[in-house]
């Protein structure tokens, strides 16, 4: 393939990258003079990434940079998904942060270089730009988290997540030598060309290699027992970062899983689907009964998540076709529904009043009844009450 050709297909993330170091040093230098800079040239930038992402649309499945970058029509969709979801997060934002005196420049910069992260690791096509994208995606989270430095819990929340993060990675990392080991490549399509021959002995290294990549997915996801740094981090970060963690890594973590195990990973199909098999029940299992003892809020959502992620794996280990079909209609109907519930809870906030407690929405129906209703169906898909959204997810992924 051509170089023009290549750089036509990365198309969106090359002008993401150059369109968020320009909000950057036009925040920097003119941010003082026009109010909200930041916040308006990140939404402006999603905008045009919208239309980029759009037309980009490939016929079939298309590779560029030796295989390192895929450009699917599962790519593109999900890609856009992350931008709109990345869009409305930063509406909701922008109001609560300004009140609270946090609206600080670095904030969308590095959401959108977050965004950025979760769209090479969505049209990753070997372990190489996975891991680039995943760790460009999980520092510009670890900083969301503590930039607040105001809150105590923040900093507190931050650590517990880049300790966390940092030992999943390496677990990832020591997962993928092993498989590099085993195949001699990093690209998807070769190491799936290597293992359809692989001998007994290149089969258990596989094998091992293919058990901490899986603990990596799952931490990214959160399912049980990776689950720990969710409610934590949920409950600590202010709500717009809570809003953001919540919505774009589960895209960028549903596309990891996709890519490494149907694309990677298919001759050992009846080994992952059985690891996978007891974090989904553990999941649903640890995430439903937990999520009725609390009391805030932010964190209820949090162990919410991952009782979803555990219906989300269900789809993943299913397989085939409308097993995957199934999955990634999960993802995305989730991904909506936490917007909704945490965008909902930070518009609620605004006026000075945290509502992170269930004690604080007391008579929220007199107050704000509309607001009401809309987080009273938000609640009610989130459980997957009939017939509501999240309901037709779990009824596909069953």
């Amino acid at each position: 393939m051509s170089s023009a050709r290549e750089l036509v297909l990365a198309a969106p993330e090359l002008f993401l990258l150059i369109a968020a170091c320009l909000t950057l040093l036009a925040d920097l230098y003119f941010g003082d003079r026009i109010a909200d800079l930041g916040y308006r040239l990140a939404q402006a930038t999603l905008l045009v990434l919208l239309v980029v992402v759009s037309i980009s649309l490939p016929d079939g499945t298309q590779t560029a940079f030796y295989g390192g970058f895929v450009s699917d029509p599962m790519s593109v969709a999900l890609k856009i998904g992350t931008a709109v979801v990345a869009l409305f997060a930063f509406a909701y934002s922008q109001g609560y942060l300004a009140e609270r005196d946090l609206n600080r420049r670095e904030y969308y910069v590095l959401g959108l270089l977050a965004v950025l992260g979760a769209m090479i690791m969505i049209s990753a096509g070997s372990f190489l730009t996975l891991y680039v994208g995943l760790e460009l995606l999980s520092l510009c989270l670890y900083a969301m988290v503590a930039l607040h430095n105001r809150w105590p819990s923040a900093g507190e929340a931050a650590i517990k997540y880049f300790v966390l993060g940092a030992l999943a990675s390496g677990l990832l990392l020591y997962g993928i030598s092993m498989i590099y080991g085993a195949t001699g490549a990093l690209q998807f399509e070769d190491i799936a060309a290597s293992a359809a021959r692989a001998g007994a002995e290149t089969r258990i290294l596989l094998l091992f290699g293919s058990i901490f990549v899986v603990v990596g997915i799952a931490f990214k996801l959160g399912v049980v027992p990776f689950h720990a740094w969710i409610p934590d981090v949920y409950q600590g970060a202010p709500t717009p970062v809570t809003l953001f963690i919540s919505t774009v890594p589960k895209l960028a973590g549903f596309a990891m899983a996709a890519r490494v195990l149907f694309g990677g990973l298919p001759e050992l199909a009846s080994d992952w689907q059985l690891m996978l098999a007891i974090p989904a029940a553990l999941s649903m299992l640890v995430g439903n009964v937990v999520a009725i003892a609390q009391s805030n809020v932010k964190r209820m959502l949090g162990y919410s998540t991952i009782a979803h992620m555990g219906f989300l794996l269900l789809g993943l280990l299913a397989g085939g076709p409308m097993g995957f079909a199934g999955a990634m209609f999960y993802v995305i109907v989730y991904v909506l529904m936490s917007l909704c519930a945490f965008g909902l809870l930070a518009l609620l906030s605004n006026g000075g009043r945290e509502m992170e407690n269930l004690s604080d929405l007391a008579g929220l129906s007199q107050r704000h009844p509309w607001m009401a209703l809309l987080l009273l169906f938000t609640m009610f898909s989130l459980a997957g009450v009939p017939p509501f959204v999240d309901f037709w997810g779990k009824w596909f992924v069953i």
